[in-house]
């Protein structure tokens, strides 16, 4: 029935003579064939070379058509399931799905949606059965895929308070390259909403003609219009989530220039944008849950007052009004701001030392910074109000829930080391912002990971920088529908919590993990390649607390990108699974001392399917490969 299939769909093609190249890549896209490129290209030349001219026949057709489908594999699951070697009947499908995919709750409903899904014989599916062609294609499926598809859409309780989840954050979202000379784009919060973030982060200036302007300060960025900024964030905000918004002003506006931005973010976004407590509520003792906010916007500012002062002044005309407020200069790498250049000199050992000997004099008072806040841009703040992180002790003192801090990377690291335990119990109450430090001139990242372990909710990372951290950072974000916001672990949310990374105790829920990496397909050709091979090798790392860290690597598959074979094993034990990130990394090697990044994948280990999964990859630029991937069965308890 295959063979009449097939044939009856490609003889038309074949009715003036033998097709080109062409015309071979017309006939897989009508049936519906993933391919890459270069690889046809590669299989087809092969296919001519064995005879003259630049044509195939039909017979040729059935070869480069096996050599990308067909997959022993895939074959040898099917015959070991197939009551003839041929077909499929439902019920051997469903033995399938419970025994190998670990689908308990699979049904005759279950198999007979798959059949009708993916089996392209008419013929064998009014039969309720499934060819191998059928079998090979639901195998490629998005069904099959190693991500959870429960997952794909929110399933998370979305009624928590906002600090209870993690939020997918950008910073300096309007760069579009490195934070000295590179360009601002408006493409940069387009494409950070795109995907799904939560938290944009604007560097406002005063501009000509009144019309306040964003680039990174100091340095020869370009300029970009604020007005443009919220336009675009207008038309893109609940594009790919229905969740709040947030917008971090890094404000180095004039007073006047202030309450142009405030102007424009009430006409621009209008019912969008959130001016006053949900409810009209002034004694806020609790942050609302992103459910209660959906489709809002919050604005991330410095505020004056209470939000009962600013609930009250709405009800006059402030225009011009502005107030002072007092900034402690303190170590400058804990102030709220994320400003480009660290503004602090190299200081030599003796100048040092003299600062030591100096530490044990009186110490005079700090210096105190006025900062000038139009009311109109304060009222603004709700939710979201800008608090100079002084100490965990302070905070927990002093703090409102509505308050939130952003530290910068290295000093974060340091609380980090002295006082997890601190810093755990700080983020269970409020949102705090961790961004990179001034000195990543070429916009790298830090690793996410550490921040997320002690429950920072806002770790904004530079989405136009890829990499490693940005992989995880995407992967994290899968999670939940890819909404940008992902419940953080109730250890994490709880204030009376004794969870630290480094000392996990009662709160591990070990998870024995084993991976049978068995096969890749369609890998994508190494660079260096003329003949379209690469010798790949896969990396399978494990990102959480420290004692879950850690990466295996399979062996390398000399000259094959097309099929490569490893059928290995590889086992891990993970102490605390619902903080674990897990990377599938494949690399060509090119010499003992050098690979090159053929494509990845990262996922939330909690996000794991059982079974025969396919492991979709994705290139250094975070677009889908769409023809390549990995095969592996996955095994957990």
């Amino acid at each position: 029935m295959s063979h009449t299939w097939f044939w009856s769909l490609i003889q038309n093609d074949f009715k003036t003579g033998n097709i080109d190249f062409d015309g071979c890549l017309r006939l897989l896209e009508k049936m519906q064939v993933t391919f890459d490129e270069d690889h046809l290209k590669h299989i087809f030349k092969k296919t001519i070379d064995k005879h003259t001219g630049d044509i195939i026949s039909m017979d040729d057709f059935k070869a480069i058509y096996r050599a990308l489908v067909y997959r022993p594999e895939f074959e040898e699951l099917f015959k070991a399931y197939s009551t003839d070697g041929k077909l499929l009947p439902d019920g051997q499908l469903l033995k399938f799905l419970m025994k190998e995919q670990f689908q308990t709750d699979a049904n005759e409903t279950t198999t007979l949606e798959i059949i009708m899904k993916y089996e392209p014989i008419d013929e064998v599916r009014s039969k309720r059965m499934m060819s191998f062609e059928g079998f090979v294609r639901y195998m490629n499926s998005e069904e099959c895929s190693i991500f959870k598809s429960q997952h794909r859409s929110v399933y998370q309780d979305m009624t928590q308070p906002l600090c209870d989840y993690f939020i997918s954050s950008s910073h300096n979202t309007y760069l579009i390259a490195d934070q000295l000379m590179g360009p601002s784009h408006l493409w940069g919060y387009t494409s950070a909403l795109l995907k799904g973030c939560r938290c944009l982060e604007i560097d406002c200036w005063d501009g000509n003609n009144n019309e306040p302007i964003v680039y990174h300060g100091h340095t020869l960025t370009s300029k970009i219009p604020f007005r443009s900024v919220i336009h675009v964030i207008d038309k893109y905000a609940f594009m790919s989530s229905a969740y709040p918004l947030v917008l971090s002003l890094e404000n180095h506006c004039s007073p006047k220039q202030q309450e142009v931005m405030a102007m424009c973010l009430k006409t621009v976004l209008g019912d969008k944008l959130l001016s006053s407590p949900l409810g009209g509520e002034v004694e806020v003792t609790k942050l609302p849950s992103p459910e209660a906010l959906k489709f809002k916007v919050l604005i991330k500012n410095k505020k004056v007052g209470t939000l009962e002062q600013g609930v009250l002044r709405m009800e006059e005309d402030y225009h011009g009004e502005i107030e002072e407020l007092s900034d402690s200069e303190f170590d400058s790498e804990s102030t709220d701001t994320d400003d480009t250049l660290p503004t602090r000199q190299m200081r030599s050992p003796a100048k040092r030392r003299g600062e030591r000997r100096s530490s044990l004099l009186p110490q005079k008072k700090p210096k105190v910074r006025k900062t000038k806040i139009a009311l109109a841009l304060s009222d603004l703040v709700v939710y979201t109000k800008s608090q100079k992180f002084v100490s965990f002790d302070h905070s927990l003192q002093h703090q409102q829930c509505y308050e939130n801090n952003s530290i910068g990377e290295s000093y974060a690291r340091k609380l980090l080391k002295i006082s997890a335990k601190d810093f755990i119990s700080h983020t269970t109450r409020f949102i705090t912002r961790i961004y990179p430090k001034g000195t990543r001139m070429s916009s790298s990242n830090y690793n996410p990971q550490e921040f997320w372990n002690v429950g920072c909710q806002m770790v904004a990372l530079n989405f136009q920088t890829p990499g490693p951290q940005m992989e995880l950072q995407d992967g994290k974000f899968l999670d939940n529908g890819g909404c940008g916001y992902v419940l953080k672990p109730q250890f994490l949310r709880d204030p009376n919590t004794k969870f630290t990374p480094r000392n996990v105790g009662g709160y591990s829920k070990p998870m024995s993990l084993s991976i049978r990496l068995i096969s890749g397909h369609q890998l994508p050709p190494s660079s260096m390649s003329k003949t379209n091979k690469a010798d790949p090798m896969v990396q399978i790392e494990i990102y959480g607390v420290p004692e879950d860290q850690t990466r295996k690597r399979s062996s390398v598959v000399k000259s094959n990108a097309l099929c490569p074979k490893w059928n290995e094993t590889f086992s891990f034990n993970i102490q605390v699974p619902e903080l674990a990130m897990i990377r599938f990394c494949v690399e060509d090697e090119v010499s003992l001392a050098n690979n090159e990044f053929l494509g990845q994948y990262t996922l939330p280990v909690m996000s794991l399917n059982t079974g025969y999964r396919r492991i979709p990859l994705i290139s250094k630029d975070g677009t889908k490969l769409e023809s390549a991937s990995l095969f592996a069965h996955v095994w957990y308890y």
